[in-house]
C-alpha cells in the first residue's frame, strides 16, 4: 500500500517522508553511509529521517515568523531561516 501520507515498509504502514525527509536521506546516505548503516541495522532510519523533517518544519516555521516580523519578504525569511537550519538536522557533516 502506498499512498501520499503512509507507506508500507516491511510490512509496516509508516509516514511518508518530504521534500525535507528525502533531501536527508539523500545527504545523509551519500554523505553520512556509517551513520546510515548504524540506523538500518537498528531499523531506525525511516524515524530518524521523520525525526529531521518534523524539527527543520517546526524552526522553519519560527523562524521564518520571526524574519516576517522583522520586515523581511516571504521569501527572504524562508530562504534565511533554512541558512540556518539546514545543517542541523538535514545536512549534516560529511563523515571523515
Amino acid at each position: 500500500m502506498t499512498s501520499l501520507t503512509f507507506l508500507q515498509i516491511k510490512g509496516r504502514l509508516m509516514k511518508a517522508l518530504t521534500q525535507y525527509g528525502r533531501l536527508a536521506e539523500k545527504h545523509w546516505r551519500e554523505h553520512c553511509p556509517n551513520l546510515v548503516s548504524a540506523l538500518e541495522a537498528r531499523g531506525q532510519l525511516h524515524a530518524m529521517l521523520l525525526e529531521a523533517e518534523d524539527a527543520t518544519k517546526n524552526e522553519m516555521i519560527e523562524l521564518t515568523q520571526q524574519f516576517r516580523q522583522q520586515g523581511l519578504t516571504a521569501q527572504q525569511a524562508h530562504d534565511r531561516a533554512w541558512e540556518m537550519v539546514r545543517e542541523s538536522y538535514i545536512l549534516l557533516p560529511a563523515e571523515t
